[in-house]
């Protein structure tokens, strides 16, 4: 009974106890929460990085869905089984066409004109006429990488107006050669050099032709499975297709 009185006398006489968010004003307690909202989330946003870290055997991003990136370099080899690719059919008469025509084995190169990878390519592919001759035919098609070959467009859309004056495979052969200097300048004087119509070839370097011509092959490299350069798919006589990315040797 004594113990009754003392709780109901000290209740009495003692001030209720607040808590801590009730001695805040109502801004602090807006902001207390803005910042307790935040420590939540980087602490779930913690375990799932975690989770993706342990899942990806110590590589963080290797459980995260992977993008195509554009890169040009040597990249893994052709697969032993052909594989089924969207490819446009080759035009005679619009494709850049080197070898004969009818050959039983088609390259298709999606290339670009400033990659040093290209150029090691170019002359596996040089390689691989002379020694396979009328079996092959190579078929040379753009994809400029912009973002990091910023004069690869507008070499392939030169050499377009060199095609126009039947020298597309002489003009694309120099300018892959001389890749260190791609300038206008330079690429007007290989037109030169190769006894062009340099009045004509300059008009062309401006026209909407040239450049919606470089612009399709790159769509359809990119149907294709392009993402990088060199990138090429041989075509079989029964029609099977085997992508090959990368500056791969001729063997």
């Amino acid at each position: 009974r004594e113990s009754t009185h003392l709780f109901i006398y000290f209740s009495a006489i003692m001030p209720e106890k607040k808590s801590f968010l009730d001695q805040m004003s109502p801004a602090q307690v807006f902001v207390f929460g803005i910042v307790e909202g935040v420590l939540v989330l980087c602490t779930v946003g913690f375990f799932i990085m975690l989770g993706m870290y342990l899942s990806g055997g110590g590589n963080p991003s290797a459980g995260a869905m992977k993008q195509p990136t554009v890169v040009d370099g040597g990249g893994a080899g052709a697969p032993v089984a052909p594989t089924e690719v969207k490819i446009t059919p080759v035009d005679e008469k619009n494709d850049h066409i080197r070898g004969e025509k009818n050959a039983k084995i088609t390259i298709i190169e999606y290339s670009d004109i400033q990659c040093p990878f290209c150029s090691r390519f170019h002359d596996t592919m040089k390689q691989v006429m002379s020694e396979y001759g009328d079996d092959v035919r190579w078929v040379y098609r753009h994809f400029p990488l912009d973002s990091i070959h910023p004069q690869a467009r507008p070499a392939a859309i030169a050499s377009e107006c060199a095609a126009k004056q039947g020298k597309f495979w002489e003009y694309v052969d120099v300018a892959v050669a001389n890749q260190a200097d791609l300038s206008p300048a330079a690429l007007e004087k290989m037109a030169v050099d190769l006894k062009l119509n340099v009045a004509a070839f300059k008009t062309c370097l401006t026209s909407e032709a040239a450049a919606t011509s470089v612009q399709e092959d790159v769509q359809t490299g990119s149907d294709a499975g392009a993402r990088g350069t060199p990138h090429s798919i041989t075509v079989g006589p029964n029609g099977a297709t085997y992508p090959t990315t990368g500056a791969q040797p001729s063997a």
